[in-house]
């Protein structure tokens, strides 16, 4: 089966897992620990029931939104992924060439196969920056000036990865070990193309570095970063730290466009971070990749929405994996949804025209559940159309 006949994301999963070495589909695949909130997030969607609303005048749907002041195709996100180069080498370039190409927004992620300003350059989409702080906090002022000049026009700083989780998957398949796992390098040469594709990214990668006159070494917040997982993982522990509220409050003094926490798990930090002048926040788990055993993220929306009462913008990341999840969580009030894993296996398998076919997928699916649902338009999800869901109890007034 080729990307463009696949039917939904699982197929495209299927495609991946077939031309990924085991060792990298796990990478791309796991979780942290028993992968308990990695499951969670997809069980959790199964248990929220539609509850359609019959009559209503759905002959055309409009799925567009404005996010930010920005009018956007649909609230269909990609969201920030690390070491998508062991998925394709054209990694970045790619999703951000498909992500324009279908309108939606990209969040570029600090650890990234290529430079911020190239990625930048490669699209003419909105984009979006996902920061872990530079080891050095000197840098973090340069660092905010490329990012603003590149154009990305909105901020999101990682909050969940102080140290990073415990991913056994990668562990048991020795991915960390230097030189390579012997099994590591049996697994890469029996899957031909991708190994053929890996190293023609990395031959074009050290031309890159040696080519701008500097040796390829393990890179930083603000430069191209490394193509092993084991860089990466050493990029992200070291660039990230303890972020604490004086660095949420520096980092707002320092940017201008609007400002992100990606990785809030509880409501009742909202009103500080309205004070701070935080603009949104993403409720994620990481994907199940940090801290095992949390809620999912599904579950823990109305809590947010609730308690940000419309003083900022609530996003969902984790366990999308249909545009039915995505009608789910903007009833439940989020103002967009992320999806990662499955536009990375759409990279696997086909590239840039993978990472499309799964926009194009989740975006049919979410307009259908639109129109069988009774919403014309985004504004008409609401909870009233949905069930099942953990939605906190509003207080009732107290009484004098």
């Amino acid at each position: 089966m080729r990307v463009q006949d696949a039917v939904n994301v699982e197929d495209v999963r299927r495609l991946a897992r077939r031309r990924l070495p085991r060792v990298v589909f796990d990478a791309l695949a796991g979780g942290a620990g028993d992968e308990v909130s990695l499951r969670r997030n997809r069980t959790a969607f199964d248990r929220i029931e539609f509850r359609p609303r019959p009559l209503a005048d759905v002959a055309t749907r409009d799925l567009s939104t404005t996010v930010f002041g920005e009018r956007l195709s649909m609230p269909i996100m990609l969201a920030p992924t690390g070491a998508s180069r062991l998925a394709r080498s054209s990694a970045e370039l790619a999703v951000a060439r498909a992500a324009a190409r279908a309108d939606v927004v990209y969040m570029q992620s600090t650890v990234a196969a290529f430079p911020l300003e190239d990625v930048a350059a490669a699209s003419a989409g909105t984009l979006w920056y996902q920061l872990y702080l530079p080891p050095d906090r000197a840098e973090l002022g340069d660092l905010l000036r490329r990012i603003a000049a590149a154009g990305y026009r909105a901020l999101a700083i990682t909050i969940d990865t102080p140290v990073l989780g415990n991913r056994e998957r990668d562990t048991r398949n020795r991915l960390m070990n230097r030189p390579p796992h012997p099994r590591t390098l049996l697994q890469g040469a029996g899957k031909p193309a991708w190994a053929a594709d890996f190293v023609r990214g990395k031959v074009d990668y050290l031309r890159g570095q040696l080519g701008a006159g500097r040796a390829a070494s393990p890179a930083g917040a603000a430069s191209p970063t490394p193509l092993s997982l084991d860089q990466t993982r050493a990029t992200i522990t070291s660039s990230s730290d303890c972020i604490t509220w004086s660095d949420v409050e520096r980092i707002r003094s320092l940017w201008e466009g609007p400002l992100l926490l990606k990785g809030l798990m509880r409501g009742d930090e909202c009103d500080r971070l309205v004070e701070l002048g935080v603009d949104g926040v993403v409720v994620s788990n990481h994907g199940g990749r940090q801290l095992d055993g949390v809620p999912a993220t599904i579950d823990i929306l109305p809590e947010v929405v609730d308690a940000a009462a419309g003083r900022l913008a609530v996003f969902l990341d984790g366990g999308v994996r249909r545009g039915n999840d995505v009608a789910k969580a903007l009833a439940l009030g989020a103002a967009g949804v992320f999806v990662g894993r499955p536009y990375l296996y759409g990279l696997a398998a086909g590239g840039e025209a993978g990472v499309l076919r799964v926009i194009e997928l989740l975006r049919a699916e979410f307009d259908r559940a639109m129109a069988l649902l009774g919403a014309a338009t985004v504004a008409d999800l609401d909870r009233s159309l949905v069930s099942g869901a953990r939605i906190p109890a509003i207080p009732s007034p107290s009484t004098p």
